[in-house]
């Protein structure tokens, strides 16, 4: 008897805590939005390769010991500045040679034209003479020339790249690479986008002129400077169907270096575009549902059409209006035809969130 009382309070308690768990699923309330249409920006990423306004090797112009190492791998450099010396002992050796010759061969000249103004050797004597003095000042030109590669120096302003395994000492072939100079005053930088983007960019350029663009830099940083898109490709890629782009960006402080990569951000304007949170849509098979909840409470899934997609948001196309309520919670939870208890939140409070969970 005992045990029968035992039961029936343990069937109570268990019935009532039932009841109560029902009770509190009742209760749960679920946070609901409109749509908004407002004006925004996006910006496309596109990843590029930057690289600098000019770019140039140096290398050796004539054969010798390399005598003298001037500057450091990574440092900036001015026009003119003698980078590396070549031992120019030979070539110091040819300029007095034919500087001797030079004046041997003039004071030939100057007697035989003294004797030509005497009619007592020919004209054509005379002009023998005359090419042999020109032939001695060229050799002479090119002696110079000679002694002046054996000095190398920055063409322009800019940093010197990674030395070619040269050391002092060293001896170096004609044309052999001694390190890179780099003017990053400027950087060019190219990126790929398909045709139907190209064609929307082509129009804007028509209309607008240069199209600016940013650059997000490797660490996600974006570059302070605003660059401008000033020249396209002439042909598309016919194995990717893009076609090549490139924007001139600002240097000032030398951040940017040859070789780095980043996005180019092509900022986008939307006008009385209708948005919602991505939150709030769910998969059935490849299409895109929401769940519109009327004021009763009554949930109902409602396919729609996306535009663009954007950090956390999407646009809609089709199938949603300013005025509908759309879940953003508990989509997993619910099911078409539940009557379920709501929350209305305000977009403002929406967008707060996904800006804070988007900076995390």
């Amino acid at each position: 008897m005992k045990d029968i009382q035992v039961f029936s309070l343990l069937f109570i308690f268990s019935f009532l805590s039932c009841k109560h768990h029902e009770h509190k699923q009742e209760e749960v309330t679920y946070k609901v939005t409109n749509p908004i249409i407002l004006d925004t920006t996006i910006n496309t990423e596109y990843v590029c390769q930057i690289q600098s306004i000019q770019r140039i090797e140096l290398r050796a112009l004539e054969k010798g010991y390399l005598q003298k190492i001037l500057v450091d791998e990574g440092q900036f450099v001015k026009k003119g500045q003698l980078l590396f010396q070549i031992q120019p002992i030979i070539y110091q050796t040819e300029v007095q040679k034919t500087a001797a010759e030079l004046s041997y061969v003039e004071i030939e000249y100057k007697n035989t034209k003294l004797l030509a103004d005497s009619n007592v050797v020919s004209k054509n004597e005379l002009a023998l003479a005359k090419a042999k003095l020109n032939k001695a000042k060229a050799e002479l030109a090119m002696a110079n020339a000679h002694l002046q590669f054996t000095s190398v120096k920055a063409p322009f302003d800019g940093i010197v790249g990674r030395f070619n395994e040269i050391r002092l000492g060293s001896l170096l072939d004609e044309g052999e690479l001694l390190t890179t100079l780099s003017d990053n005053c400027k950087m060019w930088v190219y990126f790929n986008v398909p045709e139907a983007e190209y064609l929307d960019i082509a129009s804007k350029t028509k209309k607008e002129g240069k199209q600016k663009v940013q650059l997000k830099m490797a660490n996600h940083e974006i570059f302070e400077q605003e660059g401008v898109i000033e020249t396209i490709e002439a042909d598309f890629n016919n194995e990717t169907g893009n076609i090549a782009m490139r924007a001139t960006f600002s240097n000032p402080d030398k951040l940017l270096r040859n070789g780095e990569t980043g996005s180019i951000l092509l900022p986008t304007h939307l006008k009385k575009v209708l948005i919602i949170p991505q939150e709030a849509t769910f998969d059935v098979l490849d299409k895109k549902f929401v769940f519109l909840v009327n004021k009763e409470g009554l949930v109902t899934a409602k396919e729609i059409k996306l535009g663009i997609e954007m950090p956390h948001l999407y646009e809609v196309k089709e199938g949603l209006n300013p005025n509908d309520k759309i879940l953003i919670e508990g989509l997993a939870k619910v099911k078409n035809d539940d009557v379920i208890n709501t929350q209305l939140v305000s977009y403002e409070e929406i967008f707060k969130g996904l800006i804070n969970l988007h900076a995390e």
